[in-house]
């Protein structure tokens, strides 16, 4: 299974190495989360309009029902959480989503918004097969609607990972052991062409208007190739190679015009571990690809959103075994320039995050050293005025893992783990309108 460390390379070839699972049986399905127009992805989101959310992938632990885990209050492994600075509240409230109908929590988890519902596509790996459910949850209505299932899943039809999602304007791609198209207006599927993203765990991907972008990815060692699902012809192509090495769960996001990905982390044969604070970017029209400036600092596993002008790298490591970084960075496509950020209040990792056309809300993942500590809330950073403010604490316990959208006006978040227990429910915050 791929979790969130270096991965060595031997002979071309790599092991993954893996960390304690806390107590919980992790299964080696990669979740891609997709979110609004953009895609699920790396790019955990995304592409970025205001409806756009970063995008990652996770593993979610099988669970009967909702369990419960409590928060914790210290943020980084010396200082407790009563000695950081306090910060501003971003007005607004939470309101907690009715029950899913569902009892039993998915391996793997996609969300996107349709501009009326988010429509969360799962996949739960048991010992007799795959099995699947297909959920909307309604906003104005709030409630939950029991949607198509769609095709059997099959990892033949992508065995080195699972799926991505992307949602094109009138369908939901699930692509991947799943490899159909979705349509909300008449809650039908139609298939469309096997060959599958290749590993998704990891990857950083973007949907450009016409084609859904995957690239790296790990699954049995680091990856620095991509493919390309083109829409219309319904086919999938290689993407020309990218000018960096292979790599685990490099950060990115789809800006408009191209797919910017950089950091990431390989453990060499001799043990060494190396943290990459190079980049590039992909340009679909014209089929090439850019080299970027350095990174102020090496990354890997941050989480990447665009919010319109700037590709914000937020959370993930320094380096192993350090707690998540408090510090992100921006880079400027406009200017092809990188900027560091302000520290958020905790470090993060496998946090979900959107863009409200305003702030980048984050929130859930853990911090810490052993990365095993909870936030105690989310938080919200105003590019504009370059701060963070504290969102208000969620009627959820924290989590890692969860799955996100927004709607226009609302942040909605659902599922996730944390340690033995796999998380059914979800919440809603909805920011002050000024």
């Amino acid at each position: 299974m791929c979790t969130r460390q270096p991965v060595r390379a031997t002979r071309g070839k790599a092991a993954v190495l893996t960390r304690p699972g806390r107590g919980r049986v992790l299964l080696g399905v990669p979740v891609a989360l997709g979110v609004a127009a953009s895609l699920v992805a790396g790019g955990y989101p995304p592409g970025n309009s205001p409806a756009a959310a970063a995008t990652r992938t996770a593993f979610f632990a099988p669970a009967s029902r909702t369990g419960q885990a409590s928060p914790a209050g210290r943020s980084r492994a010396s200082q407790p959480a009563s000695l950081l600075p306090t910060t501003a509240l971003l007005a607004g409230s939470w309101r907690k989503l009715p029950p899913a109908p569902i009892t039993k929590a998915a391996t793997q988890a996609l969300t996107v918004w349709t501009g009326k519902k988010m429509i969360v596509y799962g996949i739960r790996v048991t010992p007799s097969g795959i099995r699947r459910f297909n959920l909307a949850y309604l906003p104005r209505a709030n409630r939950w609607q029991q949607l198509a299932r769609g095709p059997e899943p099959s990892f033949s039809n992508n065995p080195s990972g699972g799926n991505v999602a992307a949602w094109t304007g009138s369908e939901m791609l699930v692509l991947g052991p799943t490899d159909g198209a979705y349509n909300p207006a008449t809650d039908t599927w139609r298939p469309t062409s096997l060959g599958g993203p290749g590993p998704t765990d990891g990857a950083v991907t973007g949907w450009t208007g016409t084609q859904v972008l995957v690239w790296g990815g790990v699954c049995c060692g680091p990856s620095n190739r991509g493919k390309a699902y083109d829409l219309a012809t319904d086919t999938w192509s290689g993407m020309p190679a990218a000018p960096l090495g292979p790599r685990a769960f490099p950060a990115g996001a789809w800006t408009g015009k191209e797919l910017v990905v950089a950091g990431g982390s390989v453990q060499r044969s001799g043990g060494t571990v190396k943290v990459f604070r190079n980049g590039a970017a992909f340009n679909p029209a014209a089929g090439t690809w850019r080299r970027l400036p350095l990174m102020p600092m090496p990354r890997y596993g941050a989480t990447a959103v665009w919010d319109g002008r700037e590709v914000l790298f937020l959370g993930g490591h320094r380096a192993p075994g350090t707690a998540p970084a408090t510090r992100g960075m921006a880079y400027s496509p406009a200017t092809n320039t990188w900027r560091r950020l302000p520290a958020m209040r905790f470090g993060r990792d496998r946090f979900t995050a959107v863009w409200t056309g305003r702030h980048v809300l984050a929130w859930g993942g853990v911090t810490g050293r052993t990365g095993t500590l909870l936030p105690p809330h989310g938080e919200a950073f105003n590019p504009a005025t370059n701060t963070w403010t504290r969102i208000p604490p969620s009627p959820l316990h924290g989590r890692e893992n969860p799955i996100s959208v927004w709607t226009g006006h609302q942040m909605i978040v659902w599922g996730g783990d944390f340690g033995s227990t796999a998380y059914i429910n979800g919440a809603a915050f909805t920011p002050r309108r000024r």
